[in-house]
């Protein structure tokens, strides 16, 4: 598309560009510009047809590749301030004996400031977008709205609530939907088929057709969970989502590594409706046995984005280190070196990752008429030169210390490595006053029970 003669907003010039053609396949446009315009990329052209074109700000971006900002497709944003406080625990201990009597005291302040400090570190990695299942989420919407990044946002819920968590995850998803400028789409948010029974999981898919909400739940975490949901109840974790409708909403899955054969073709049914997100790093801590099916959900059209769950158990919300660890723990879990390759890998952090959180029509790609959600990526370094292949070097030898510059429709977040948005050293120190609280474990309640 030629760039209109009217100044631009900005222009970023002398770049490689990641783009997908027709065929969804990734390729790369050397010494090229893109000029964006009210928030959307308007074209994808040359340095030189850029060089005369108006602009109100320009980005000379000689050395480095324009990629679509990564997305996040499954974390909670505030469990940052829990960094490190449940190491080398089994899945059961983690949960009972340390995070969830930990949650019991979560103030909507602890929140906000664990999104603030989880924003800055995902804007310094490239991610433009999160999806974030959590509690007191309208702190974490007042975040994103300040700083300038996109979310998928629900308040998260369990059973042992009653009613009023199913209705107050409603209640947030209506009034946000939308919200920082269109930046904010939300979800309902049940915690998982383990917490929520079967009359609450009905109940949240009847309000998801009924007011057009997509839904985000944990599932089919790992084997065990899949293995105990058998024992007791004669179906799958997956079986359970659809019985209860599940299947028939937009539905976001997190982890899916205790996705069995036997519930592949009950997920093909729902093509086009329901997505998975991975998070390999947690896996391999908690030592589960088997990882994200990647390749037998591609085989029935599920698309995988990429994911980093919640720093209380990944430690990082460092989805670059995401993409890296999915392309190597599926040749290792396949057997076989030519799956996934790096330009799979691109695409699971870009157009699949973005269909994952519903929004595969507006961002995910460098293409005219999307949201200009746009990292760019210094490859000057000697840890990525040379370059014979630009897919692998991006995948395998970038990180995501090399993303210079972040925007989100058409601003500019960072820039140089400098966030524009946020005071990091001002939110560390006023979290690290409030952890003694946060952490104080000595009144042995706890938010929920592990029983699986």
């Amino acid at each position: 598309m030629t760039p209109s003669p009217a100044e631009a907003d900005l222009i970023i010039t002398g770049c490689t560009v990641l783009v997908h053609d027709d065929h969804e396949r990734i390729g790369f446009e050397e010494d090229a510009a893109v000029v964006v315009r009210d928030g959307l990329v308007e074209a994808v052209t040359s340095a030189a047809e850029a060089v005369g074109l108006a602009a109100r700000e320009r980005i000379d971006a000689r050395g480095q590749v324009a990629m679509p900002g990564l997305v996040n497709c499954h974390t909670h944003a505030p469990m940052v301030a829990l960094r490190g406080v449940a190491e080398d625990l089994p899945t059961d201990e983690w949960f009972n004996d340390v995070v969830w009597p930990v949650e019991s005291n979560l103030t909507e302040k602890d929140v906000e400031l664990g999104a603030r400090l989880a924003c800055a570190e995902m804007i310094r990695g490239g991610v433009t977008c999160f999806a974030d299942h959590y509690f007191a989420m309208d702190a974490v919407a007042a975040v994103v709205d300040e700083c300038g990044i996109r979310a998928h946002l629900g308040e998260a819920f369990f059973s042992s609530q009653g009613p009023q968590g199913r209705e107050k995850s409603l209640d947030f998803a209506l009034r946000n939907r939308g919200g920082a400028g269109g930046r904010i789409t939300t979800t309902l948010a049940p915690h998982a088929p383990y917490t929520v029974d079967d009359t609450d999981l009905a109940a949240t898919a009847a309000l998801a057709r009924e007011h057009g909400l997509p839904v985000h739940i944990h599932a089919s975490e790992n084997r065990d969970q899949a293995d105990t949901s058998l024992a007791r109840h004669g179906r799958t974790p997956i079986e359970v989502l659809a019985g209860t409708g599940l299947l028939d909403t937009d539905l976001l899955i997190a982890h899916g590594t205790g996705i069995l054969d036997r519930d592949l073709p009950v997920l093909e049914r729902a093509t086009g409706r329901v997505a998975v997100a991975t998070a390999p790093r947690g896996y391999l801590k908690f030592a589960w046995p088997d990882t994200t099916p990647v390749r037998a959900l591609y085989d029935i059209g599920i698309p995988v984005g990429l994911a980093t769950d919640g720093a209380a158990s990944n430690n990082s919300l460092d989805v670059w280190e995401s993409m890296a660890l999915t392309a190597l723990i599926q040749k290792s879990t396949e057997g076989d070196p030519r799956w996934l390759t790096a330009r799979q890998a691109l695409h699971h952090a870009t157009l699949q990752s973005a269909r994952a959180v519903g929004l595969g029509q507006s961002v995910g790609s460098i293409a005219p008429g999307r949201r200009a959600d746009i990292i760019l990526v210094d490859l000057t370094g000697p840890h990525t030169q040379p370059v014979h292949d630009l897919a692998a070097t991006l995948v395998h030898s970038a990180r995501s210390a090399d993303v210079r510059t972040t925007i989100v429709d058409g601003r500019i977040l960072m820039r140089d490595r400098e966030l524009l948005t946020l005071d990091v050293p001002g939110v560390v120190g006023e979290l690290g006053e409030r952890l003694p609280a946060l952490l104080d474990r000595s009144h042995g309640k706890r938010i929920q029970e592990y029983d699986t």
